[in-house]
């Protein structure tokens, strides 16, 4: 059939266009401010206790007021009111209450702050070679070679026996030392480099290095060890037994850094998923009168199926919802189940973008690419769609106009071929609601590497959408 008269290519075919030549006036300083302030908060933000304590910092100085104190003077709900849920430190939901009653939803915006990563086992400290090491277990999918020989630092909490809290933070200051996870050396790794990438370097073997002077006079297998328990005890006032009653994180030691001669992208540990996380809070921040209920979570343990009391797996955000209901007037569970069911949700997380040095995995019509917007993806799980949310067309025919408003550049793809592989994301434990969901989120290189690679155009694209999604 010969095409109408009036018709272009233009009109006829779908042409993604870079988001970098879509930008309007004065969006390329935006862009770059932006990402500044991204990569400051990635260099607070190392661990998911360290988000949620930054997330509150700036929810509250933007007068977000935490629902306990709302619960405590039974304050009713009013349009604009801000607040705050802490969920033991770990998980955030920040709230501003819409014109429109909860029961007829909300638009809600759900990202994590965990990322993969290295956790001190619950007895960690050893001594073997005159070295004091440090055992540990990954959290989440993580290619183990990756993580050796780098410089690392360690994040976390201890509880002493009094009951005291002791917070540890070493290795991301300039005058701090750094550790690392050793690696064999080249001249003796014949026999290693005869195995498979999985089988080269083996969980237990991701040992942190963290001494060499020994004690004096003490037994050969102690002494460096208690050398470093001193100092444990000197510095912190922790003994070995109070490691038992504690988070221990180990992470990429440095800041954020630009990547490229154009400075065109962020290189930086844990961008999966806090370039979402801070898209989130940047947008949330920025939303007005909402006409309805705009919510941004923040949420842990996403990278090991979001199970525990601070995941998306728990009731936390259905509790919430209760207690809003409650402070909004007249509480049913009724209307809460109705406002769930009625609310529409960005599954706010990264996907992969090409990487044209593995191009095989990857469906080039249907995949995502660095620079061109934020990614929309309709579906994730593996093989057949397994394990995954599937988004309907009319929520999609929605959020193009909703994009199309706001001017968000944007892009649609899958996570890669259909056999190579998957993920999954929050999105299918909100559908189970009946809310209407989709993964919206940041196309990135070396995903789940010590040092992902994201595009500033789409990390400011992402903070757009969620922006223009929420009001």
């Amino acid at each position: 059939m010969a095409k109408k008269k009036g018709d272009s290519i233009k009109d006829l075919m779908f042409q993604p266009k870079s988001g970098w030549l879509q930008l309007k006036d004065k969006e390329m300083d935006e862009v770059l401010k932006y990402n500044e302030d991204y990569k400051s908060f990635l260099d607070i933000a190392k661990t998911e206790r360290l988000a949620s304590t930054e997330i509150m910092r700036q929810a509250e100085a933007a007068g977000f007021v935490n629902i306990e104190k709302l619960v405590k003077t039974g304050q009713k709900l009013k349009a604009g009111t801000k607040i705050l849920v802490n969920n033991k430190d770990k998980s955030i939901g920040l709230f501003i209450i819409g014109k429109k009653p909860l029961e007829e939803g909300m638009r809600l915006v759900g990202a994590h702050i965990d990322s993969p990563r290295l956790d001190f086992k619950p007895n960690p400290i050893y001594e073997d070679g005159h070295i004091a090491l440090g055992k540990t277990h990954y959290y989440g999918g993580v290619k183990k070679y990756q993580w050796t020989t780098l410089p690392l630092a360690i994040h976390g909490v201890l509880y002493k026996k009094d009951g005291e809290k002791v917070t540890l933070a070493i290795g991301d200051k300039p005058e701090d030392p750094v550790f690392c996870v050793t690696d064999l050396l080249i001249h003796l790794s014949k026999a290693q480099m005869q195995k498979t990438m999985a089988e080269g370097v083996t969980g237990e073997m991701m040992n942190v290095v963290l001494g060499n002077i020994p004690v004096n006079d003490e037994e050969e297998g102690k002494a460096v060890k208690l050398g470093v328990l001193e100092l444990l005890k000197e510095r912190y006032g922790v003994v070995e037994e109070d490691f038992l009653m504690a988070e221990i994180e180990v992470v990429p030691a440095g800041n954020a850094r630009d990547l490229g001669l154009d400075r065109s992208m962020v290189l930086a540990y844990g961008q999966d998923d806090r370039v979402c996380a801070y898209a989130t809070l940047n947008a949330i921040l920025q939303v007005k009168d909402p006409e309805y209920t705009a919510c941004g979570l923040f949420m842990d343990k996403e990278e090991i199926g979001s199970y525990g009391n601070t995941g998306m797996d728990s009731y936390f955000l259905e509790n919430t919802i209760h207690e809003l209901v409650a402070l909004e007037g007249e509480h049913s569970s009724l209307k809460v189940r109705r406002a769930m069911k009625n609310s529409k949700v960005l599954s706010a997380d990264v996907t992969a973008a090409f990487d044209p040095d593995f191009p095989d995995v990857m469906e080039k019509q249907n995949t995502c690419y660095l620079g061109f917007g934020v990614a929309v993806s309709k579906y994730g799980g593996s093989g057949g769609k397994g394990g995954s949310n599937d988004a309907n067309a009319e929520f999609l025919s929605e959020l193009r106009t909703v994009f199309a408003d706001n001017d968000v550049v944007w892009q649609m793809g899958e996570l890669g071929k259909v056999d190579a592989g998957g993920g999954g994301t929050i999105a299918f434990l909100l559908s189970r609601y009946g809310m209407e969901v989709v993964d919206c989120g940041t196309p990135v290189l070396n995903m789940h590497s010590p040092y992902e690679l994201s595009s500033k155009v789409d990390n400011y694209m992402t903070m757009k959408a969620y922006r223009a999604f929420m009001k």
